[in-house]
């Protein structure tokens, strides 16, 4: 069983948990809570097999992560893939658990970031005059409006 099938039945009993997954000298969240990962701290979210989300961070990191997380009030669970992904640690903030608040915030904040890199990976590779320009031509009219 991979290690998403894993998280998928481990976040079917920790719903409102961040999973994290250590393998090696990595830690990997998956699906929902690599949103919250990478909002709170600014780290890469990447796509793997079947439209996952994943987000990594090195062990050197792991007491950051788990400050905020804990700052944030947001349970989480530490999983340790070379014991048969048993239960290393884990958080639980009973009804104070704002997992589902920062994962809506995170959501919305990392769904417009991902659109926008879209956006400028597009008018990166765009060859096209008339296209950049009438970007610009918008971009211009919105900076007069906001400043009238």
């Amino acid at each position: 069983m991979g290690i998403v099938n894993i998280v998928k039945n481990v976040k079917l009993i920790h719903k409102d948990y961040v999973a994290l997954v250590r393998v090696g000298k990595f830690y990997n969240c998956y699906g929902r809570d690599s949103y919250i990962i990478s909002y709170l701290l600014n780290y890469r979210i990447n796509i793997v097999k079947d439209n996952i989300y994943n987000c990594s961070f090195p062990q050197s990191a792991y007491n950051k992560v788990i400050s905020i997380l804990e700052k944030n009030k947001i349970n989480y669970i530490i999983l340790d893939k070379r014991n048969n992904y048993e239960v290393e640690e884990k958080s639980n903030n009973k009804n104070l658990n704002k997992y589902t608040d920062t994962y809506q915030k995170a959501k919305k904040k990392i769904s417009s970031k991902m659109r926008i890199e879209k956006i400028c990976r597009y008018l990166l590779n765009c060859n096209d005059e008339t296209t950049i320009f009438e970007v610009e031509k918008l971009i211009n009219e919105r900076r007069k409006v906001q400043s009238d």
